[in-house]
């Protein structure tokens, strides 16, 4: 396995090769590329992170737990994972910090740990993602993409939930 990145890296310089590309003019415009992509990535990002800390912050997201409790308890899903639940969209450092403290809270072989640990590995950070994958595209319609991707989320959520019960 440690070979494989050295072997595929040689393979792409020997095919430049013989394909006569000027490797070193490709990879300076490559980076050259990638700067201004991550630079306009930057309002996007931003944005996210400052959407992330004003949900925490003004109380929005202990109110949204709090609705949202009860309709999760009836998909199956443990209501001390809703906050989880409506973190791990935003953000993947704030979701992992509230894992740690189900996990410290329940113990690791815990029903609830164990929900968290497969709701956690089954769910993405949709809207970071997001910021990424379309500024780059500069793509304006993001409501269904996003509105898919979280439906998803919850489906794989409700069934990691059962799968849990089950085992």
């Amino acid at each position: 396995m440690a070979l494989i990145i050295p072997v595929i890296f040689i393979f792409v310089f020997l095919f430049a090769v013989i394909k006569k590309v000027s490797v070193y003019d490709c990879f300076t415009e490559g980076i050259s590329e990638a700067v201004k992509f991550t630079v306009s990535l930057l309002p996007c990002l931003a944005a996210i992170f400052m959407m992330c800390a004003l949900f925490e912050a003004s109380g929005l997201s202990d109110m949204l737990t709090d609705f949202l409790s009860p309709a999760f308890g009836f998909l199956g899903i443990p209501k001390e994972l809703t906050k989880l639940v409506l973190i791990k969209p935003f953000s993947g450092s704030g979701s992992l910090a509230y894992l740690n403290e189900i996990i410290s809270t329940y113990g690791a072989d815990s029903y609830i740990a164990r929900c968290a640990c497969v709701c956690f590995g089954s769910s993405e950070t949709v809207f970071y993602i997001s910021a990424v994958y379309f500024a780059g595209l500069k793509v304006k319609k993001l409501a269904m993409p996003i509105i898919c991707v979280l439906t998803a989320t919850l489906i794989s959520t409700v069934a990691a939930c059962l799968i849990c019960r089950i085992l």
